[in-house]
């Protein structure tokens, strides 16, 4: 067996930055610009010297960066880089940057323009100095990782779950109680639909879903409320251009959607006897998908309490997975709570 591999059974997590994403390549680019701007600005007679010398080494620091970006962000798409061993995945970080800007100030060299006005620039040093900033921000991404730790956001859920699942089964437990005698299969259908729920609320909430499972779970704790709240409680579902291929294929942080659900109905239904209308609208834009739930507002704080901490925890989960490239935004229109999410459209590698 190679040392840079490790078995698929114990296949180790990627440590190698998500450089296709905007908020990667965003920290990256000003980390490395404020950085050569220090040091040009260190070694210049004045300030206006070290601008214009900044703004010259500017072609080759922006290629440089962007090529090692993308290449970085082909080599962690790789299927053997995910089994690859942690240490392994370190150097890839410093020798791929340290290549990528070998190979431009190489070619760049060969023009009359770029040898005299980066006679001091060497190949070498090129090399060396990529590689510095490669392990450098390999290592700040990965102490980010570790510092949002999905084990510190999951602590949160859990303790959000664990406020939800009691009062949440009692009222279920009553409800199915009520139809044993006079709906024997609908009892039993909702008791099935309540052993699902609970066993996804019991597993690890950093796994990822497909969004059609995602929405099964969402029916299927909608239908529970249903038999609770009867005709107070009304759904619509709304499909743009999301097929049903979209929604096998499309990868949801598990969780994501049933929190926000079961918030539409404790603030939109639950207050008020007459029937009201929860509104799940799905619509998928390129590599984006957008849901927007709503529900009726009755001027109660639905930022409040549990409502606030669930929010927050979507919120943080979605930074961890996906950076600037997602939203959660509230908003209060025409009498509706609105909620919508916006998340890249990544799909499951099977």
């Amino acid at each position: 067996m190679s040392l840079f591999t490790v078995p698929r059974s114990a296949a180790m997590e990627t440590v190698i930055p998500d450089c296709c994403n905007i908020g990667v390549v965003l920290r990256s680019i000003l980390a490395v610009n404020l950085a050569v701007l220090i040091a040009v600005m260190l070694r210049s007679d004045g300030w206006q010297a070290g601008l214009i010398d900044f703004v010259e080494s500017a072609l080759v620091v922006e290629l440089a960066c962007l090529w090692s970006l993308l290449a970085l962000c082909g080599v962690r798409r790789l299927a053997l880089v995910r089994h690859t061993r942690l240490w392994a995945q370190r150097i890839l970080c410093t020798l791929v940057p340290a290549l990528v800007t070998a190979a431009v100030i190489r070619f760049l060299s060969s023009f009359d323009w770029f040898a005299g006005s980066f006679a001091h620039l060497s190949v070498l040093n090129g090399l060396l100095a990529a590689a510095l900033f490669g392990i450098a921000l390999q290592h700040y991404f990965e102490l980010r990782t570790r510092a949002f730790s999905p084990a510190l956001v999951e602590a949160r859920l859990q303790a959000l779950q664990a406020r939800i699942r009691p009062h949440f089964l009692f009222n279920s437990l009553n409800a199915v109680l009520s139809l044993i005698r006079t709906a024997p299969r609908q009892a039993e259908a909702a008791l099935e639909d309540l052993a699902d729920l609970f066993r996804v609320l019991m597993r690890d909430a950093r796994n990822m879903t497909s969004l059609e499972e995602e929405l099964r779970l969402c029916r299927q704790y909608l239908s529970i409320e249903k038999i609770r709240l009867g005709e107070r409680l009304q759904v619509r579902w709304e499909r743009g251009n999301v097929s049903d291929a979209t929604l096998r294929r499309a990868q949801v942080p598990a969780l994501l959607l049933q929190p926000l659900l079961e918030n539409a109905v404790h603030y939109g239904v639950e207050p008020v006897p007459a029937p009201s209308l929860i509104s799940v609208r799905l619509n998928r834009s390129i590599d984006r998908i957008d849901i927007v739930i709503a529900n009726p507002y009755h001027g109660q704080d639905q930022g409040a309490s549990g409502n606030n901490l669930a929010l927050q925890n979507i919120r943080e989960r979605l930074a961890l997975l996906f950076d600037v490239e997602a939203q959660l935004s509230t908003s209060v229109v025409d009498g509706k709570f609105n909620v919508h999410l916006r998340f890249p459209y990544l799909k499951s590698p099977t």
